[in-house]
């Protein structure tokens, strides 16, 4: 039986509802070989996955997702197999977190203008140890009945382009993966047809990119098709993924879309591992 991956998957340390041994019994139960912890901006569930891990013959893959934006557009980085210990990456992701309630406070305020009262405190309960986000501010609004559905209140009030959508202060995708880069990661551009910047792929990979995730929940086959002609035409590495957030998307990902381990070998190699 060939051995398979899943590499993007959150935990309840970003926005996943999945704790660590959660994930870990839920991704040895579906029979996967490897998967990479990528929470949004921080690292602090990569350590309990490990040591949830530690008894069983699943491979953890220290990993991470960075929020960037450029041009007015948000864009995401995945880093692989990156030194997630570093003290300067703990310290840039502590004002990252500091940058997220900025930004989750700026939506709450924007919200009151369509008679929406909520408290901070009440998104970092739903969040628990996780960085602030918008899944948590959209579960919060599903709870309280504004919404009908977590997906609702992305459409409606907190979605790109909505009219409580807030930009955040953000690094660069070229700073993300340059600081991928050096923590000895691989960096690869996340769920590209999600972002619809194909333009500034070019622009990435002159600085470093590494890969395109092609396989992705969110992509059609013909998306996966066009992404893996793009990597192929760069010479960058493809990975695949779910972006599973537990229950965060209404039901659990995990394993929905897979690669097989000599993806996990490909990125090995290039990260010197």
């Amino acid at each position: 039986m060939q051995k398979k991956a899943d590499l993007h998957v959150h935990t309840s340390f970003s926005d996943g509802t999945f704790s660590p041994a959660e994930v870990v019994e839920y991704a040895e139960k579906i029979g996967l070989s490897a998967i990479a912890i990528t929470d949004h901006d921080s690292v602090e569930g990569i350590g309990p996955t490990l040591e949830a891990a530690k008894d069983s013959n699943l491979e953890i893959i220290p990993g991470i997702e960075f929020t960037t934006e450029i041009e007015d557009r948000e864009v995401h980085i995945l880093g692989f197999f990156i030194d997630y210990k570093q003290k300067w990456l703990i310290k840039e992701l502590k004002n990252l977190c500091r940058l997220r309630e900025k930004r989750m406070r700026r939506m709450l305020d924007c919200l009151l203008k369509f008679g929406i009262s909520l408290e901070l405190d009440e998104v970092r309960v739903i969040a628990g140890k996780g960085s602030l986000g918008r899944l948590h501010l959209a579960t919060l609004l599903y709870q309280k009945g504004y919404v009908a559905s977590i997906q609702e209140a992305f459409y409606k009030f907190i979605g790109n382009g909505k009219p409580c959508y807030v930009r955040g202060d953000r690094i660069s995708p070229l700073k993300a993966i340059s600081m991928i880069d050096r923590l000895g990661g691989v960096s690869v551009l996340a769920h590209p047809y999600t972002l619809g910047m194909d333009e500034l792929i070019p622009r990435f990979v002159k600085g470093g990119l590494k890969g395109i995730e092609v396989y992705h929940s969110d992509h059609t086959g013909a998306a996966a098709s066009h992404y893996k002609k793009i990597a192929d035409d760069f010479g960058l590495l493809t990975t695949g993924g779910s972006d599973c957030h537990g229950m965060g998307k209404g039901k659990i990902l995990m394993g929905s879309v897979t690669v097989p381990y000599e993806v996990v070998d490909r990125l090995k190699e290039a990260a010197g591992k």
